[in-house]
């Protein structure tokens, strides 16, 4: 069996179905797997009132605690187990309340801006960017910020056309060239979702003898 936990690293802009992709492979795996989401580890900025939150940039790399998500895999990569944060993307703050995460053979990692930080891309064995058309992004961002996280149209659409988009052209997409592979419709494509499952499937269980 695979010793040290294998890092796969699921990058795209928003909308992509990067999520969808990396939740497939975590039922592909069952027990063997875990995603770890660079949503995790937005900074709290509890100190600011909701309606300031509302307004900060969140597609920008400096809105998330890297550092703290770089221990975090390092901590798992090391076979050891972590506590990570949990947010509210209703209040735009971190809970207070952490989730006690135990090491797997397989760690996903899931987020946008995923490929932006060096020393995060150091710890992937694989990378993986999930490339999908942006009207059909805007479609899905606005279903989920107005179904689950009890957004108001007119805010998403501000937040896209202020942040969102420019953000993605300026550090999304040009992150694209540092993927292993580039899987279009991400978890909608069947095909590339069972090839990447068969190489992980081969890599987690490579060494293994049949009874």
């Amino acid at each position: 069996m695979l010793q040290t936990p294998y890092v796969v690293g699921v990058a795209g802009g928003t909308g992509s179905g990067k999520t969808t992709l990396a939740n497939n492979l975590l039922n592909a795996f069952e027990n063997e797997a875990l995603i770890l989401s660079y949503d995790y580890y937005y900074l709290p900025h509890d100190d600011l009132p909701l309606c300031e939150r509302q307004r900060l940039n969140y597609d920008h790399p400096n809105a998330f605690e890297t550092d703290l998500m770089i221990r975090d895999v390092q901590r798992l990569r090391g076979c050891l187990p972590i506590d990570r944060p949990q947010y509210s993307f209703v209040e735009h703050t971190r809970l207070p309340e952490t989730v006690r995460v135990e090491p797997k053979p397989l760690i996903i990692l899931e987020g946008i801006l995923l490929f932006e930080n060096q020393s995060l891309l150091d710890l992937m064995d694989m990378k993986v960017y999930v490339d999908t058309d942006a009207d059909i992004r805007l479609i899905r961002r606005l279903e989920r910020d107005v179904k689950e996280r009890g957004r108001s149209l007119d805010s998403v659409i501000n937040q896209y056309m202020n942040t969102v988009k420019p953000m993605h052209e300026q550090f999304v997409e040009p992150s694209k060239k540092k993927a292993d592979i580039i899987i279009p419709e991400g978890g909608e494509n069947q095909v590339a979702l069972q090839m990447l499952i068969d190489r992980l499937g081969a890599v987690l269980h490579r060494g293994t003898v049949s009874a």
